[in-house]
């Protein structure tokens, strides 16, 4: 710590120029397991971020979950406990993210989420005073898969998703809302994202006679259910979640995923995005980015989450300085209010308006829908 000492005028004046600490981000991702195809473009695009905020030299210290709670909730606490990061960023999935919502809130850490479900931030849990995150919420995108299938003359609906958090809560959200739209929901089916095969379930959605099946997956592991769909015969309408918006799943799924239809945010669509749309110049700057440093056509909505939480923090670090320095507890509780102060931030996935009601911040705007059109990802306007 430096103390530099200036004589100004009669009896001079002491100025103290006190050299901050680094700013410590903790990142925990899934850049192995299930969810691998969305924790490795989360863990790409971190090494795509500054280096630096308002001046100040920022270390990112990655680690992986490799898909597991446990490991999620272990390298939480080694973050905070013995790197001593002022803020965390995960994880991948909405189990992971939730299990950690606990140390955060026990160490007084402000987390950024990168999992969907709306549960990582609801306002009626206090511990979630502590935790932000980047994903629409799984109601924003079931309003716009419901919209879609209205539209379309869906009026029953089979249902198949994770056996897990992000299963639950896009039946939830989606069962509440199609019952409000008076669409039917005539099968409920569950399965593991380690499963290799989903024929039980399957059959019985099929023996429903479904006008259209939802698939509340993610990454890879959403392809399952509906190639095993298309093998028995199903010939009915597919929707996907916006958990399987990356070339891996359209990779996996082939063919059998075209036509799908699912919600996005216009990340995804960039270049489809008309000129008046304010999200369209930072959307396409962070493809441009991350394209160039990883390959054309690599780009995914996963990454550009963790792309916004990096924004975010861009945003926040500035104000959270004037009040404290970086390694503090006083640091940690600035950058927290920093966050939740947020006014009209544009990111890749929509614009943030941040709240203590609302840790997202993103309105209909962070949404679009697109169609698999030719192994390539068609807005639809």
């Amino acid at each position: 710590m430096k103390l530099t000492i200036v004589a100004a005028g009669i009896g001079g004046v002491l100025c103290a120029n006190v050299a901050l600490a680094d700013v410590t981000v903790g990142v925990v991702v899934s850049a192995t397991g299930p969810a691998a195809s969305l924790g490795i473009p989360e863990k790409n695009t971190i090494a795509l971020l500054p280096q630096t905020i308002a001046g100040q030299k920022v270390n990112y210290i990655v680690l992986d979950d490799a898909s597991d709670t446990t490991t999620a909730v272990k390298d939480t606490r080694k973050l905070i406990s013995e790197d001593n990061v002022d803020v965390v960023v995960g994880s991948t999935i909405t189990p992971n993210s939730l299990a950690m919502i606990d140390v955060a809130a026990e160490s007084e850490t402000p987390m950024i989420s990168m999992a969907a479900s709306a549960r990582i931030v609801d306002p009626a849990n206090p511990k979630v005073r502590w935790v932000y995150k980047t994903p629409q919420n799984d109601v924003q995108m079931s309003t716009a898969i419901v919209e879609s299938m209205v539209n379309n003359g869906v009026h029953t609906v089979g249902f198949i998703g994770f056996a897990d958090a992000y299963g639950e809560g896009w039946y939830n959200e989606f069962s509440k809302i199609a019952e409000a739209r008076k669409l039917k929901i005539v099968a409920n089916e569950r399965y593991d994202r380690r499963d290799t095969s989903v024929t039980g379930q399957v059959l019985k959605v099929i023996a429903a006679k479904p006008d259209a099946v939802l698939v509340a997956g993610a990454g890879t592991p959403a392809a399952l259910p509906q190639k095993a769909l298309k093998e028995k015969g199903y010939s009915g309408r597919f929707y996907q979640t916006h958990g399987v918006a990356n070339m891996d799943f359209m990779r996996v799924c082939g063919k059998d995923c075209e036509g799908t239809l699912l919600p996005a945010g216009p990340v995804l669509v960039a270049a489809q995005l008309p000129d008046s749309n304010p999200i369209k110049k930072v959307a396409s700057e962070y493809v441009a980015r991350y394209e160039a440093a990883y390959g054309k056509g690599s780009v995914s909505t996963f990454g550009a989450h963790a792309w916004d939480a990096g924004t975010l923090l861009q945003n926040a670090v500035p104000v959270a300085l004037k009040k404290a320095q970086p390694g503090t507890k006083a640091f940690r509780v600035a950058l927290r209010d920093a966050l939740e102060g947020l006014k009209n931030v544009t990111v890749s996935h929509g614009i943030v308006n941040m709240s203590p009601q609302d840790h997202l911040g993103f309105d209909q705007r962070a949404r679009v829908m697109v169609r698999i059109e030719n192994g390539a990802w068609k807005l639809i306007p």
